[in-house]
């Protein structure tokens, strides 16, 4: 097949998955892109930019099958400015994430528009696809709720329409295969997210803190994007943890990355929102313990939630579960029994390899346009 993506955010995950996808994809690909800048201008403006692209393309005699466009596309916008022999073709949207539930400091800083933008996306696609069950459940449950509050011709049908057409296809993840066992040295914490507020780096200083207090030998890394409004308990943290810190800050390249994720002997999440939580599956690859609060879509991703024993792996989301359980895993660590726990955790992750991920996805793309739709 030949395939159009259209990615309006071309940075950090979304460039990942489309980058990790075709590598090992079947299909040929025509890649579209704008910047990773300025979310909101991207999702005014995207559908618009894509569409003046495209049509020179298909006047230059460029051809394809379908079009893939991610969550940060007005997919209805989009098929009404292409041109006819474009906009006839099925339309695959994969949501990374959704402007409806991302967690906001407070609920008058959300833009109802742009949550408005991905219902209609998701109607006006032949396909949706989401990167978790849990995204998916969450969205349609949120979508539902908000349509309610209009105060007449309420499109309630368009919910169960969406989730008619959706499938869940969890990315895939770059694995190396060197999962392997630590050395019983300090042990080395890797907390590895936006440095966000969604990400609650609060609660995992915290628990470090107590540590702290403890008396408890560690070590620290701190690594993740950062953006121009960095939330200040990074500077607070870095001060009050200075002789405990290993790495702290962005790493530049994909080699420093991996080497972070090589080295932790645990990686903590303290997420608030995460729909499917690529690094924390990341680091299990390369043999890191994940300590993860159970919620969001950890219980699901890493399916452990039906495994004996799978509760060492999670924390109650609360800071003080949090420092008692990484306190005992410290322990387990200088006894050289950490390891052992490890490897239920690496086979759970080894199916979310791009060369198994990639395969399955593109035996689901949607059919032509005189096909028939794929269904649950």
């Amino acid at each position: 097949m030949q395939i159009l993506a259209l990615e309006a955010y071309y940075d950090g995950s979304h460039q990942a998955f489309l980058e990790g996808w075709i590598h090992h994809s079947r299909h040929d690909w025509t890649v579209i892109t704008l910047p990773g800048y300025k979310w909101k201008w991207r999702m005014r403006h995207a559908a618009i930019t894509f569409a003046k692209e495209v049509n020179a393309r298909a006047e230059q005699g460029q051809r394809w099958d379908c079009l893939f466009c991610s969550d940060m596309v007005n997919v209805a916008e989009l098929r009404g400015l292409l041109a006819a022999s474009i906009s006839r073709l099925p339309i695959l949207l994969y949501f990374h994430e959704n402007q409806l539930t991302y967690p906001v400091r407070c609920e008058r800083e959300r833009d109802y528009q742009f949550a408005m933008t991905n219902i209609i996306s998701a109607v006006a696609a032949e396909a949706v696809w989401f990167n978790s069950g849990f995204h998916r459940d969450s969205f349609l449950t949120a979508a539902e709720t908000f349509l309610k509050k209009m105060p007449d011709h309420q499109p309630l049908e368009c919910i169960s329409d969406i989730r008619r057409k959706s499938q869940i296809h969890y990315p895939g993840v770059t694995l190396t295969g060197n999962a392997r066992p630590r050395s019983r040295g300090p042990t080395t914490l890797l907390w590895a997210a936006r440095w966000e507020h969604d990400k609650n780096p609060s609660d995992f200083f915290a628990a470090v803190a107590i540590l702290v207090g403890e008396g408890i030998d560690f070590r620290v890394s701190v690594i993740g994007q950062q953006f121009r409004d960095v939330p200040e308990v990074f500077a607070e943290a870095r001060k009050r943890l200075a002789p405990h810190i290993r790495h702290w800050g962005y790493q530049a390249s994909k080699e420093a990355y991996y080497q972070r994720l090589a080295e932790a002997d645990i990686i903590v999440s303290t997420a608030l929102h995460e729909f499917f939580g690529i690094t924390v599956v990341e680091a299990v690859g390369q043999g890191a313990y994940p300590l993860v609060p159970a919620r969001l879509a950890y219980p699901e991703v890493l399916g452990l939630h039906n495994e004996p024993g799978a509760g060492r792996f999670f924390y109650d989301g609360t800071v003080k579960d949090l420092a008692a359980k990484l306190a005992q895993l410290i322990a387990s660590h200088q006894e050289g029994l950490l390891w052992k726990n490890v490897p239920q955790a690496c086979d759970v992750v080894r199916s979310f390899d791009w060369k198994h991920r990639a395969t399955a996805m593109d035996a689901a793309f949607p059919l032509g346009p005189k096909r028939d739709r794929p269904q649950d």
